[in-house]
């Protein structure tokens, strides 16, 4: 990681770039991914299967319910334990319908309706993410949606992952299908023999989901959002244990090798005991090779003071924010923009990832400041109603007669005059 110190605040911008990568060429092979499933359907994701997973499959589809997967009972007892605590924080995101008189005789109010047909991507290849779905399906349960469409790529040996198969069963997940990338993107936009449509399709993926996510609005299905890499700013004070920022950023940095981590701190021998621990811990890491190329996109920045911090992370807009200081809190509540806030030195960004509650799909690449993560919401759609009496067409028709006439729309200025004049007859 590359150390600045004290930057001015006109290079705070150049600081706050992410990796970028010329998406020219990207984008043709999307687009052309998306154009032959469009036409071609099962045909065409069975041999970019075998293309791009190196798996050949007879069929896509695998009916959960009949089948039979072994997990360890730790790892169950783990999954059932964030399954309820996600549970818990989703359910407490529901709303009553509240009905609301603007004036005498109006009312008006709004109600959440399930969206009907949803698409979930579960990443896989190296890392299959069972946690994801737990994530994105939870949710889309409490919400009531209809019917729920699970892809993903299958394992190297053509089946579903053990964890993803038990998973689905815990969730009452009834069929997934094994297909990832772009062209599950694509099976989910258009729809194919066995793959139904969707309205709005969920998950994080690689750079080719990301476009094909992108390019799916273009064909009337909706996105939670736009996502890139992962990504994390830690900002931390004397306080805070070294080794524990260090392990923060490296749970970012092991994602991809495009990720990005960041270390925003006023103290200069945290910073540099910082970077020793990473130095260390990075060396013992799995996928060490990822997260090293990682760090490369990464920097440590020293501040003045933890004002300087926040204001710097606001400008930044971080996907994970966590903050490291002794009035974490405090600081908590001047940050505007992020994705999810992490308080206090207990608070790793892992719990957040897999079991606090929280939701960990999440608004990157500086999406954070006019997005937001999934919740509960990002299954439903708000309809508005309202209902006028007599007294209440009475009371208001006047006014919008008054406004339709001005705007020249005298089709709307009549169906109030109409209804006016058959009161005037009662």
């Amino acid at each position: 990681m590359k150390t600045i110190k004290y930057p001015q605040t006109s290079q705070w911008p150049s600081l706050c770039k992410r990796p970028t990568f010329d998406i020219s060429e990207l984008e043709r092979t999307v687009k052309d991914i998306l154009s032959d499933v469009r036409e071609r359907g099962n045909a065409a994701l069975l041999e970019m299967g075998k293309k791009f997973d190196g798996v050949a499959l007879d069929v896509l589809e695998v009916d959960i319910q009949k089948l039979s997967f072994k997990i360890d009972d730790e790892l169950a007892e783990a999954i059932k334990t964030a399954k309820k605590n996600i549970e818990t924080f989703h359910l407490s995101q529901k709303e009553d319908s509240l009905k609301v008189e603007t004036m005498e005789g109006v009312s008006c109010w709004r109600k959440s309706v399930a969206i009907q047909n949803v698409g979930l991507y579960i990443p896989g290849g190296s890392a299959p993410l069972f946690s994801t779905l737990l994530m994105l399906a939870i949710p889309a349960k409490i919400a009531g949606c209809k019917n729920i469409v699970v892809c993903t790529p299958p394992t190297k040996e053509g089946k579903l992952n053990e964890v993803i198969g038990w998973t689905s069963q815990l969730l009452g997940i009834e069929k997934i299908f094994l297909t990832g990338g772009a062209q599950a993107v694509a099976a989910m936009t258009f729809g194919t023999e066995t793959i139904p449509k969707v309205d709005k399709i969920f998950g994080p993926g690689n750079q080719f989901v990301t476009a094909a996510k992108q390019l799916a609005q273009n064909y009337g299905v909706a996105i939670d959002m736009p996502a890139g890499p992962s990504e994390i700013l830690v900002i931390a004070d004397e306080t805070a244990y070294p080794e524990f920022v260090a392990a923060d950023l490296l749970s970012q940095a092991e994602h991809g090798s495009d990720s990005q981590v960041v270390f925003v701190s006023n103290s200069e021998k945290l910073v540099s005991e910082v970077d020793v621990e990473v130095q260390m811990q990075v060396n013992a890491l799995p996928r060490k090779d990822i997260a090293v190329k990682a760090l490369e996109n990464s920097q440590s920045i020293l501040v003045k003071d933890l004002d300087e911090a926040v204001a710097f992370s606001n400008i930044y807009a971080p996907e994970h924010l966590i903050i490291a200081t002794e009035n974490a809190e405090e600081l908590g509540e001047q940050i505007t923009i992020a994705g999810s806030v992490f308080l206090g030195n207990w608070s790793c960004e892992s719990a957040g990832d897999y079991a606090s509650g929280t939701n960990h799909t999440l608004p990157t690449n500086g999406y954070a400041r006019n997005y937001s993560g999934v919740s509960l919401d990002s299954f439903v759609k708000k309809i508005t109603f309202q209902k006028l009496s007599k007294k209440g067409i009475q009371n208001l028709g006047p006014a919008i007669e008054k406004m339709a006439e001005a705007e020249q729309l005298q089709a709307h200025k009549n169906a109030v005059t109409l209804r006016l004049k058959a009161l005037e007859n009662v």
